[in-house]
């Protein structure tokens, strides 16, 4: 009885252990001054978080249309592991149904593009230990979110310092009809300049205050595989640097739960040679 006392108190021991080392995962509610509403966000912190006194480098993870906050932590529960694997924080924030993550010129209520660009970075940077500067931050995402990693990255490359991609809508000239994105971006004849400008596959020919790394893919199988070809092509045309990578795959989460480990290697490279 005694030898079983001291094996069950054991387990324990280790049980506690395992718990207080766990990464953690928190659902918080941060408020946009800009949008005048609270938003939820995840919160994935590595185990070492809670036992050492380190300030770590941060990913935005970006979901995609018709998705949400929880999207990336439901579907892909391993991503704690990649928080303890390459030592960084993982923010998961929300950016509406639709929104493009685009501050829209025809609904005052749709501003993600400076929610995602600087409330959320500004309240994480505040609240937890962040390592605070554009060297130490990353942002990437699928589909919609993809688009919206790039898009916002190279308009705010003070902020962030690499991108990334999976299976982008990185041409979303294709789409004019599809998506709501009518509805965020307005008129496609009225606010054509509007729409050729918010589109990533132009964007990259504009200045920005320092060329971010890149990094994006697309599955062989995806709707939007010729889109991400042509705009590897671009990039190779304007010399700007960055990592393509085609795989086979259709768009969906057993496409995405295999790429965002590649995605998140690369951003540890990044902070680690910066």
């Amino acid at each position: 009885m005694k030898n079983c006392k001291i094996y069950f108190l054991g387990l324990l021991a280790i049980s506690l252990h395992v718990v207080v080392l766990a990464a953690s995962v928190d659902t918080i509610n941060m408020y946009s001054n800009v949008m005048k509403k609270e938003i939820k966000c995840v919160i994935i912190l590595p185990e070492s978080y809670k036992i050492k006194n380190n300030n770590y480098p941060v990913v935005y993870l970006l979901h995609g249309y018709a998705g949400d906050y929880a999207n990336w932590i439901s579907k892909v529960p391993e991503i704690k592991n990649y928080a303890d694997e390459f030592q960084e924080i993982i923010v998961c924030p929300d950016g509406h149904f639709n929104s493009w993550y685009f501050d829209s010129p025809v609904d005052s209520s749709i501003r993600y593009e400076t929610y995602i660009s600087y409330e959320v970075p500004h309240y994480i940077d505040s609240v937890y230990k962040t390592i605070a500067k554009r060297k130490a931050r990353a942002i990437c995402g699928l589909s919609m979110g993809g688009h919206g990693a790039i898009f916002i990255a190279w308009r705010h490359s003070d902020i962030f310092g690499a991108a990334g991609s999976m299976s982008g809508v990185v041409d979303i000239s294709h789409f004019k009809t599809k998506y709501e994105l009518i509805n965020v971006i307005g008129d496609t004849v009225k606010n054509s300049e509007i729409w050729k400008n918010s589109s990533v596959i132009n964007i990259v020919e504009t200045k920005t205050y320092q060329t971010p790394e890149l990094i994006f893919d697309c599955g062989t199988s995806d709707i939007f595989i010729e889109a991400n070809r042509e705009f590897n092509k671009k990039l190779l045309q304007l010399k700007i640097p960055h990592d393509y990578t085609e795989r086979p795959g259709m768009h969906d989460w057993q496409y995405w739960q295999n790429a965002i480990g590649y995605q998140l290697l690369f951003f540890r490279k990044y902070f680690t040679d910066s």
